[in-house]
């Protein structure tokens, strides 16, 4: 320890001497992006301050003029106050800390010294790299910060390593820090449910500490969302004020913390939520935090959804740049029960409806007293159901391409069923308590991805069944079950590692996916919603946004979503809930995200047929506005009994408008509803699609070109007075 202490007062001494050209100099650490403007500065002590965060200022030697602190009340007296940029526990701020650190001798102080400072370029954008050092300790930590110059997109993580002799313990560990000085602040976040996925509501954050987090482990975002918007001086709106919107890349345990002092600024901290979660850390180890992605934006949600949307599509989400397919799932025509011949007749209906893939759901695997013809067995053993399907998936792989369709396939490979050979094999792979009753979630067990024998097994599951069938097209990923009994047979001593290394396992066998089978798509789905992270979708090409489909749900649902996922990743399937409604209406809702059927379409009648297969090949035609172009939303589900959505291609030449009545009320007045995104100085045709066989537009402006300018500022008579009605209106650029 003398070693250790004698190096750390030569830094000491080190520091003292670099302090003095500091406050000379002003070291400044900028990250920019073209609309925005995150700026650090170094203080006489050594310590880094955020000074701003905001909109771009037009003179960059104008950061000098920024102050790495502010004038803060504290006892009657006028104290300097910074706002740290990764302030730690034990030091002189008296508010949440982003790290929290107990050393070897007990001492859980941490002060974090600036070191260096590097720039490099990325696909994208430039990345900044900021050493910081504790000059007591040899604790490191190196904060990342990504800026995507064209997206005015940020993401930031954190990385902590150290020298001592033995592990030191992370009971906080933020990927990052955030200040803002406002008059107000509105925080918006999203519940979520089975069935009620992010369900939207907003408050005025108040003084002290705001809190949203999940502790389920696996299936994080059950009941609450990993993402948040921030409303400056008024609540976040659509299309004007101030808005930070921020999600972490994490598929398991999060935390968000607002919280406002008593000088009222607001400190956003952004985390794995450490709850049951303290981290031995060995030296020379790194502890690599998930990426926080953010932006800020001066016109509103809208343009923030925008620029995540951008982002996402070229640098995150899998074949971002490539086509969705449509497909028709079994699950709603057969649930557990079906057979060889009744797969291969859906096959063939589905190349006749028109759709690119056929999905076998649930009930394919499995044998003997563990055959899954029900949710009470089967999981864990991935063997064909010799009885439904002797011929195997390659049968159904020939069913397939007999019928002229790709074949794709679900799987839930991270969970057990007690009931199965892999649970009387190996009880230890599971989660579970020795010593107490297990309490089962829908009959099952989480998989202890943290076991490396686990994640062999698991990926071998997708190995094994790509190799043996190399034409399977498409992979449903489920994962129904948070994680119950928390115990780890596999970490014995060390269960406050349980929740951070299952995460950590699962990413480890989706790259060994994503390495060795680079070009399967993948659907992320959790009994819904329940995943929906921007690092679980580095190795997704979609997700599933609700086992609610009823649309008038699916409204509220999407529009959620939409909030901060490009519609290329959100699947829409068509099904039979919510009878009451339309096949129109039902189609018409999916059509705004990445379409899929799950319906029985021997129930549909011939001219619900004929306009699905219509709809279907709207779809295909403007897949490349509807998943590739600029998402605008324009009427609210929330606000009106109403909702429109619009697309625009991204050389402006053609546009969907996507026009929704939900319940509207007797005799309300209906607004025009006008478009955004449009040229102004561009003519547009308006043409209404997917109307029902034998029916004709009764849509005032059919026909008629406009310009970009009159659409904009005037608008489109879309919306009806009647119930759950739906108008698809096509503008063309001539």
């Amino acid at each position: 320890m003398k070693k250790t202490m004698m190096r750390f007062t030569l830094l000491g001494m080190l520091l003292s001497v670099f302090m003095p050209l500091c406050a000379q100099e002003k070291k400044i650490i900028h990250v920019g992006t073209d609309k925005l403007d995150l700026v650090m500065q170094v203080s006489e002590k050594g310590r880094l301050y955020q000074t701003y965060f905001g909109e771009k200022l037009k003179y960059p030697q104008e950061y000098q003029n920024l102050n790495w602190w502010v004038n803060a009340s504290s006892d009657g007296s006028v104290v300097r106050r910074g706002w740290e940029v990764y302030s730690g526990a034990g030091n002189e701020d008296f508010f949440e800390p982003a790290i929290s650190v107990k050393h070897n001798d007990g001492n859980r102080s941490t002060y974090l010294h600036y070191l260096s400072s590097e720039t490099q370029s990325v696909p994208g954008g430039v990345e900044t790299i900021v050493k910081l050092r504790d000059d007591v300790f040899p604790v490191e930590v190196t904060l990342h910060y990504v800026a995507y110059a064209k997206e005015n997109v940020i993401r930031t993580w954190s990385e902590i390593r150290h020298q001592e002799k033995k592990p030191v313990v992370l009971s906080r560990y933020a990927s990052s820090m955030l200040y803002f000085s406002r008059s107000s602040y509105y925080l918006t976040e999203f519940s979520s449910d089975w069935a009620r996925e992010v369900q939207m509501s907003t408050q005025q954050l108040q003084a002290g500490k705001k809190v949203l987090d999940s502790k389920l482990g696996s299936r994080a975002a059950l009941m609450m969302d990993p993402f948040f918007e921030v409303g400056f001086d008024q609540p976040a709106h659509e299309t004007q004020g101030e808005v930070l919107l921020g999600t972490l890349g994490w598929t398991g345990n999060f935390s968000f913390t607002f919280e406002v002092d008593n000088v009222g600024n607001l400190r956003v901290i952004p985390s794995i939520n450490p709850y049951e979660s303290p981290y031995e850390l060995a030296p020379n180890t790194t502890f690599k935090t998930p990426d926080f992605i953010f932006t800020l934006s001066s016109e509103g949600k809208g343009q923030a959804s925008r620029n995540l949307h951008a982002w996402a599509l070229k640098y995150q989400l899998k074949d971002g740049d490539k086509p969705r397919m449509t497909l028709l799932n079994n699950w709603e025509n057969t649930y557990f029960f079906f057979n060889e011949e009744k797969l291969g007749a859906l096959m063939k209906e589905a190349k006749d409806f028109g759709v690119d893939m056929f999905l076998l759901d649930d009930g394919w695997f499995g044998n003997g007293e563990h055959a899954r013809n029900n949710d009470n067995a089967g999981l864990g053993d991935w063997e064909v159901n010799h009885k439904k399907l002797p011929g195997g998936v390659p049968a159904l792989i020939k069913y397939a391409k007999e019928a002229g369709v790709k074949f794709g396939i679900w799987i839930e490979p991270e969970m057990v069923n007690p009931k199965s050979d892999l649970f009387e094999k190996h009880p230890d792979w599971a989660i579970c308590y020795p010593n107490r009753e297990p309490y089962y979630f829908r009959n099952q067990l989480v998989l202890d991805m943290s076991n490396p024998k686990v994640q062999d097994y698991v990926y071998g599951i997708v190995e094994k069944l790509m190799t043996e069938n190399p034409e399977i097209a498409y992979f449903k990923w489920d994962c129904n079950s948070p994680i119950t009994n928390v115990w780890s047979p596999y970490l014995k001593e060390k269960q406050n590692h349980l929740y951070i290394e299952h995460v950590r396992g699962v990413y480890n066998v989706l790259e060994r996916v994503k390495k060795n089978f680079p070009n399967l798509p993948m659907m992320m789905c959790s009994g819904g919603g329940g995943r929906c992270d921007y690092e679980g979708l580095k190795y997704f090409t979609e997700f599933w946004c609700s086992d609610d489909t009823d649309p008038v749900e699916r409204c509220y649902i999407q529009w959620g979503f939409s909030q901060f996922f490009p519609a290329k990743a959100m699947c829409a399937h068509v099904t039979s809930w919510n009878r009451n409604t339309s096949i129109k209406f039902r189609t018409d809702v999916a059509s705004m995200c990445k379409l899929g059927f799950d319906i029985g379409l021997k129930d549909l009648s011939e001219n619900d047929l004929a306009y699905c297969k219509e709809a279907i090949k709207n779809w295909n035609r403007l897949q490349p506005v509807i998943l590739d172009g600029e998402q605008y939303r324009l009427v609210s589900p929330y606000e009106t009994n109403h909702m429109a959505v619009n697309y625009v291609s991204q050389d402006k030449k053609q546009a969907v408008l996507f026009a929704y009545d939900i319940h509207p009320r007797l005799y309300e007045k209906l607004l025009p509803v006008k478009l955004q995104g449009l040229d102004p100085e561009k003519r547009y045709k308006v043409t209404e699609i997917n109307l029902m066989p034998g029916r004709k537009s009764t849509l005032k402006e059919e026909g008629k070109v406009y310009s970009g300018d009159f659409l904009m500022k005037v608008g489109i008579e879309a919306l009806k007075a009647s119930q759950t009605t739906s108008t698809v209106i096509e503008l063309v650029a001539e």
